[in-house]
């Protein structure tokens, strides 16, 4: 995991391993099949974003994804039917300034940027641009 910072803005090593943790319980909870250990890395407005083609126009669309919705897939258990050896979980704390940060995560399927806000004192994922690999 690396993290660029900057350099008036001093980022605690404890911050950027909460950062990880809170990427960790994410994706976690979609391969363990767990949503109440995601939901507590989630804002409750959370925003997760996919670009799509739409089936008849054939034009990008913007598919949206909110907390509820992702907490429902992964209560759905699907995540569980990629074997532990296949689980991948590569973490890149991508900048951290003050109480936000840029994150990427590598899973099995899917790539995601993510943006954090320490919020209340506990780092959360607010918003989710993501997309399946090819």
């Amino acid at each position: 995991m690396t993290a660029q910072t900057r350099p008036d803005k001093e980022i605690s090593s404890a911050d950027v391993e909460a950062i990880k943790q809170t990427i960790l319980h994410y994706v976690e909870a979609w391969y363990q099949g767990e949503p109440e250990r995601g939901v507590e890395s989630l804002h409750p407005d959370l925003a997760k974003r996919i670009v799509r083609i739409h089936p008849e126009s054939r034009l990008d669309t913007l598919e949206n994804m909110s907390a509820a919705m992702l907490t429902e897939r992964w209560r759905s258990g699907q995540g569980k039917a990629t074997p532990r050896e296949n689980q991948i979980k590569e973490v890149t704390v991508l900048d951290v300034y003050g109480r936000m940060a840029s994150v990427k995560l590598e899973a099995t399927a899917w790539v995601d940027y993510m943006h954090l806000a320490k919020f209340n004192d506990r780092w959360v994922i607010v918003n989710i641009l993501w997309d399946l690999k090819k």
